[in-house]
């Protein structure tokens, strides 16, 4: 029951952070200075992402990075570099949103803050590499690379 869990946990991650950044990708007017320029914890460095030439980095790093997260939990490959990627996204996408450390509905812990722990659970949960392109790649260079399969 565990290993199924773990890949629908899998698969609902990466489906929803595939659907939310294909929508950044095909949307040419989507930008994300609003929520970089309201941000209530680190308003500083926020800001400065916010930049009209910060954001000609920013915004396709964002919508590309969150696009490539959910393609690679949705089918499984690079599994952990995703998870990873994930949680870090989601640490990012905290700190704006609340006035550390109250958030709207407790305190410290919301929704980013859970996000980014079932994405760290993704990153490093063997049963997550059940029913992925990763689990079917046999004596290929990554398995040849050491280094490459604890990154992946």
């Amino acid at each position: 029951m565990r290993r199924k869990m773990t890949i629908l946990l899998r698969l609902t991650l990466g489906w929803f952070m595939f659907f939310a950044g294909i929508e950044k990708v095909l949307n040419p007017d989507w930008t994300a200075q609003g929520f970089l320029s309201a941000a209530k914890t680190f308003p500083d460095f926020y800001a400065w992402l916010a930049l009209p030439q910060n954001l000609l980095w920013v915004d396709p790093l964002n919508a590309w990075g969150i696009t490539l997260i959910g393609l690679g939990l949705f089918f499984g490959l690079g599994i952990r570099l995703a998870g990873i990627g994930g949680a870090l996204l989601m640490i990012l996408y905290y700190f704006p949103y609340v006035a550390f450390p109250t958030v709207p509905h407790g305190f410290i812990v919301e929704e980013h803050i859970i996000y980014a722990v079932a994405f760290l659970l993704i990153a490093f949960a063997p049963e997550a590499r059940a029913l992925s392109l990763q689990s079917c790649i046999k004596d290929s260079w990554l398995e040849k690379a050491p280094w490459m399969t604890k990154l992946l």
